[in-house]
């Protein structure tokens, strides 16, 4: 499947992110780590990449938003139980917690509660861009010292 992402350049490399931002589970670090290790820029694949995943966690954000329950059950697969458990932390944290959105599973509950919760879409996006920027960075960091 990684294959499949690569073939296509940074066409590929971005929407492997948007599908791992969004409610898709992919892993785009192994698409960005092929890249940086065949040669492509890595300024160039971190924008993309960041582009790709912020929009797939925009859309989350506004799947929360909409506040439509069995959507977010049916397409997200979250339940209002876990919503409603991580209430207190995003009370708490407010949009700051956008910046743990990369995390696998928590990260979608996050985005998804704080849409849901209806926290600052800008705050909300500003934090979310900032950790998934701080994740590539770090995926683009260890293959440069793997090559």
């Amino acid at each position: 499947m990684i294959d499949f992402f690569y073939k296509y350049g940074l066409f590929g490399l971005f929407l492997s992110g948007f599908l791992s931002g969004s409610i898709f589970p992919f892993n785009s670090e192994a698409v960005l780590s092929l890249m940086i290790y065949t040669g492509f820029d890595p300024k160039s694949s971190l924008i993309v990449a960041t582009a790709g995943n912020t929009l797939g966690g925009i859309s989350i954000y506004y799947l929360g938003y909409l506040g439509n329950i069995e959507w977010i059950e049916k397409y997200a697969k979250v339940k209002t139980e876990k919503i409603d458990a991580i209430r207190p932390k995003l009370n708490r944290y407010g949009s700051l917690a956008a910046s743990l959105s990369f995390v696998p599973v928590i990260g979608d509950i996050i985005i998804l509660g704080l849409g849901f919760f209806r926290t600052s879409p800008l705050s909300t996006i500003l934090f979310m861009t900032i950790g998934k920027i701080a994740r590539y960075i770090a995926v683009i960091g260890l293959m440069k010292m793997i090559m």
